[in-house]
């Protein structure tokens, strides 16, 4: 009798212990911190993919700025220093006459490039609609024009002349950007860049009646009006000493973007500050270095590893960067070429 309660003892003890087993595995289970951000659940593959990538690796970029007749000409610089294509191919759908005559060129190798597996970045330089088009960069009229505070309340208000004339100068771009709907291809789309930029005749203007204001028009017209629902939204900031507060007075709200961008020129380049600002603004949404002439390192990505993409800036980068600096750059382990990426 002895030896059967001593058999139940033991058998109540282990019971006992095998519940407080249990019921620590269930108390200490835990769920994704905000830090690693939302899921990648969106209706985009490669929005989806920088959300995967999220903390863990950057993916090469290069912009191929014009001419349009050559709309990879600075991707094959990169392979030819590198012997590695870049992850991300940007085109422009630019100002000056013959840019816009071969705008088709630039999208089919937007198509060509997606269908190689890189991700697609596209921004608009695009001209002053209160003066003309085509227009020059800078001629008083021109890409780095102004607009008086006049023209500007016109631009924003629906039905006017200036209002109007934008609008159909972004039906003329959302037929290319339709073409790339249809074939399936997902663009992260960079219009009205580097918002706080005064020199741009869009930028500039903070509050809620200035450049956000524009961006909001232009969100809600192609997206809901011309349906370009196949559009990652990638809002763009420059890095002056005023970006932190800059991030808030430009920001048109998180619903009107996916990516916050950031230009980085100041010669401090990329510092601790910076990152920390783009993270304070993105609520777990993809961070990204929109523009740079000198690159990163691997090692200052593998510091700051929230970037999700860089994109050097065409020429810049074989001016600022050796072609050692390059190579080790695209040859790192946390940074993705387009050999590394997983196809569309």
């Amino acid at each position: 009798m002895e030896r059967y309660l001593t058999m139940c003892l033991v058998a109540v003890l282990l019971c006992g212990m095998a519940a407080c087993k249990k019921s620590k595995s269930v108390n200490t289970e835990t769920k994704p911190s905000e830090e690693q951000g939302p899921e990648p659940n969106t209706p985009y593959k490669s929005l989806n993919y920088l959300y995967k990538i999220l903390g863990k690796k950057t993916l090469a970029g290069i912009h191929n700025r014009e001419p349009n007749a050559q709309p990879a000409k600075w991707t094959e610089e990169i392979k030819s220093t590198t012997d590695l294509y870049p992850a991300l191919w940007s085109g422009d759908f630019l100002f000056q006459q013959d840019n816009i005559n071969n705008r088709q060129l630039m999208v089919n190798e937007a198509l060509k490039q997606w269908k190689q597996g890189a991700v697609i970045n596209i921004m608009w330089h695009a001209c002053n609609p209160a003066n003309s088009q085509p227009c020059a960069w800078d001629d008083g009229k021109g890409v780095m024009s102004s607009l008086s505070d006049a023209q500007w309340t016109e631009l924003i208000t629906d039905g006017t002349a200036i209002n109007i004339r934008w609008k159909q100068m972004m039906d003329e771009v959302s037929v290319y950007l339709s073409f790339l709907k249809d074939n399936g291809v997902e663009v992260l789309w960079r219009p009205l860049h580097e918002m706080n930029q005064g020199k741009f005749w869009w930028a500039g203007r903070p509050g809620a009646n200035g450049t956000a204001r524009l961006w909001q028009l232009t969100y809600n017209y192609m997206r809901n009006t011309k349906g370009l629902t196949n559009l990652i939204w990638v809002w763009d900031m420059q890095d002056f000493s005023s970006l932190t507060a800059d991030l808030k007075s430009y920001n048109p709200g998180k619903e009107y973007w996916d990516v916050a961008a950031l230009d980085v020129y100041e010669g401090n380049g990329f510092t601790v500050a910076k990152y920390q600002a783009m993270l304070g603004i993105s609520g777990g949404k993809p961070i990204a270095l929109g523009e740079c002439s000198k690159l990163p390192t691997a090692q200052q990505l593998l510091e700051q590893p929230k970037w999700t993409f860089f994109m050097g800036w065409s020429e810049l980068v074989f001016s600022n960067n050796s072609d050692e600096q390059i190579r080790a750059l695209h040859q790192a382990a946390n940074v993705l070429t387009l050999n590394e990426m997983p196809g569309w």
